[in-house]
C-alpha cells in the first residue's frame, strides 16, 4: 500500500497559480501510473491529468488542458500538479492517486487507482 500526502492548496484569485505536491511513502512503484482528482461540492469526483501511462504518456481532461501541467520527481517520491489561469470552476478537493500498473488512456477513472491521498482544498475567487 502507497501513503500519499498532499500539499500546497490554497486561495488565490482568477488567473491565478498553484502548484500542488504529492508525496508518496511506503510501496512505491516509480513507473506506475499516478494521477490527480477533483470534487467540488455536490458533483462527483473528476479526473483531472494522469502520467506514466501506456507508452509514457500523459493525460489531462478537456478542462484542464493547456492550463495545468503534471509532473514527477521519482528521486523524490513526488507528483506535482502545476495549475496555471485558474478559474473559479476549478474549485474543489484535489486528490492525488496512485496505482501499481501502467494505465491505458481509457483506464483514467478514479476505480482503476488503488491508493488515495487525503486532499487538498483549492479555492480560486472571482
Amino acid at each position: 500500500q502507497v501513503q500519499l500526502v498532499e500539499s500546497g492548496g490554497g486561495l488565490v484569485q482568477a488567473g491565478g497559480s498553484l502548484r500542488l505536491s504529492c508525496t508518496a511513502s511506503g510501496r512505491t512503484f516509480s513507473r506506475a501510473s499516478m494521477g490527480w482528482f477533483r470534487q467540488a461540492p455536490g458533483k462527483e469526483r473528476e479526473f483531472v491529468a494522469a502520467i506514466n501511462l501506456i507508452a509514457a504518456g500523459t493525460s489531462y481532461s478537456d478542462s484542464v488542458k493547456g492550463r495545468f501541467t503534471i509532473a514527477r520527481d521519482n528521486s523524490k517520491n513526488t507528483l506535482y500538479l502545476q495549475m496555471n489561469s485558474l478559474k473559479p470552476e476549478d474549485t474543489a478537493v484535489y486528490y492525488c492517486a496512485a496505482t501499481n500498473r501502467i494505465l491505458t488512456y481509457s483506464e483514467c477513472q478514479a476505480k482503476f487507482f488503488d491508493s488515495w491521498g487525503q486532499g487538498t482544498q483549492v479555492t480560486v475567487s472571482s
